[in-house]
């Protein structure tokens, strides 16, 4: 574990693997006591033509999406304060018809089912489920998977023409994590520049 400016702590892990799931909540647990505010973010996927899909592709999309997602918030909800917030990192493809993108778009559909099923069962303790489905956005994980052909398609499909910012995604976080957003759950909310609307 380490520290970021006394403020932030560090721990490396993976999302799909649950002894660094439980290390992880062991540490806050020790360190914090309890949890406000949950944000089940990780996420890959790989893109992959119907006939082209293998299993190690599948297991790895959904390991992490689906599985990780899930075992993220279930290992979390001993710490998780009454009245507090979880939201997801879903995905437009999951609304969209991607080529190539069926493995992932489907793991990542997963996570509004969860939402609407989780609110339902934790609403005695007014802990609210939400999904914030970014669209496309700027980010080194981006550059590693799409070349520049790739970028361009993708920046054609947005209405204004240009990939989302890191900051953008990071103002709707903060709503869905605020006492601002006390009277939404069990919603997607979508920031994708307009994509999935036209």
């Amino acid at each position: 574990m380490g520290k970021l400016d006394g403020k932030v702590a560090v721990i490396t892990g993976g999302s799909a693997d649950l002894d660094d799931l439980d290390r992880l909540f062991d540490t806050v647990r020790q360190e914090k006591g309890a949890v406000d505010v949950l944000w089940a973010s990780a996420g890959t996927g790989e893109q992959r033509m119907l006939g082209e899909i293998t299993e190690e592709h599948f297991d790895a999309a959904f390991g992490l999406n689906a599985r990780g997602t899930l075992f993220t918030v279930q290992k979390a909800l001993p710490l998780l304060n009454d009245g507090g917030s979880i939201f997801m990192t879903g995905s437009n493809a999951s609304q969209r018809g991607y080529p190539g993108w069926s493995v992932y778009a489907a793991s990542k559909a997963v996570q509004q089912v969860y939402a609407r099923v989780w609110l339902a069962e934790l609403k005695d303790r007014r802990i609210r489920v939400n999904v914030l489905t970014p669209g496309q956005v700027a980010t080194a994980k981006q550059e590693e998977l799409f070349d520049e052909e790739t970028k361009r398609q993708f920046e054609s499909l947005i209405p204004r023409g240009e990939m989302g910012r890191a900051e953008e995604i990071a103002t709707v976080a903060l709503f869905l994590a605020s006492d601002d957003s006390s009277y939404v759950n069990g919603m997607e909310l979508v920031a994708d520049g307009g994509t999935t609307a036209i």
